[in-house]
């Protein structure tokens, strides 16, 4: 099957786009970049949109900058640039972890971060990372910019609280300081490369003697979008890292699964709790 017509516009830079999607009265206008969800959705016709405005050409809509207390990333930043990256392994290492069970290396080489968190599949590692770290996302329109947290942005599934005139421009993810940090990251897939079944995050940060002083968590895959899972996170502090299991009995009531053709509910929270639970490990372990 072959997409609908559309027309194509190759903007120059980002009052452009702007324009383009204030304009577009009843017509339905898309932004690609990556297009490793778009146009696969075009060509089987489950997203018809009228034109599609490219910004590949635009400056300033990639890179990755380090701003001290968070660390400033282009929307239109490709995956692979994510992984390959000295700043994010560095001072981001839970996205780092995340980007490379994106896909594989050739969606990586095109898929970018804003895509990622815009698209908003429940699943999907990089807004699972972003969310848990309490990013936030600014994004720019006629009207202006505006910041916005991504807790809360996450409507359903595919579904996100962008409006149709405005644009990603930025990923804005806070960076911890403390000396004892380590991360997890843990999904399970069909195969290798495929979207995950379930997945799930995780930060910790431990005291001298060991006891957890800051956790954050989120799971994919066990809801209509990523789950922040704020109950587990209290659970988690002040525990000492060996006894963190018991934590993990909020997580219960923070998921809500669901059945589909890859795997019931029940699996789905079973799961879930098996993950959570190696990616905190890990993060203990690494935090040292």
């Amino acid at each position: 099957m072959k997409a609908a017509a559309f027309d194509y516009v190759r903007a120059v830079d980002v009052e452009e786009v702007c324009r383009l999607l204030a304009d577009a009265g009843d017509q339905e206008r898309k932004i690609i970049a990556g297009g490793q969800t778009l146009v696969p959705l075009m060509a089987m016709r489950m997203a018809r949109p009228d034109m599609l405005i490219d910004i590949n050409d635009v400056d300033g809509l990639s890179g990755v900058e380090d701003k001290g207390d968070y660390i400033s990333i282009g929307g239109c930043t490709r995956q692979r640039l994510l992984e390959r990256s000295e700043i994010v392994s560095d001072r981001l290492p839970l996205l780092a972890k995340a980007v490379r069970n994106v896909g594989h290396i050739q969606t990586r080489n095109r898929g970018t971060i804003g895509g990622s968190i815009v698209h908003g599949d429940p699943s999907a590692e990089i807004p699972m990372a972003a969310l848990a770290l309490e990013g936030t996302i600014v994004l720019r329109s006629v009207s202006g910019k505006m910041e916005v947290q991504l807790e809360g942005f996450f409507e359903a599934a595919m579904m996100t609280a962008i409006e149709p005139d405005q644009i990603l421009t930025e990923v804005h993810i806070p960076v911890w300081k403390g000396q004892r940090i380590g991360t997890g990251f843990h999904e399970t897939s069909s195969r290798q490369g495929d979207f995950a079944i379930v997945a799930a995050a995780a930060q910790v940060e431990l005291s001298g003697d060991g006891a957890i002083v800051r956790a954050a968590v989120t799971a994919g895959g066990v809801a209509p979008s990523p789950v922040k899972l704020r109950g587990v996170e209290k659970a988690l502090i002040g525990y000492q890292a060996e006894n963190f299991a018991i934590a993990l009995d909020r997580l219960d009531d923070e998921i809500d699964p669901d059945t589909d053709v890859h795997a019931t509910a029940e699996y789905r929270s079973r799961v879930a709790k098996r993950l959570v639970a190696r990616a905190v490990a890990d993060a203990i372990l690494e935090a040292g």
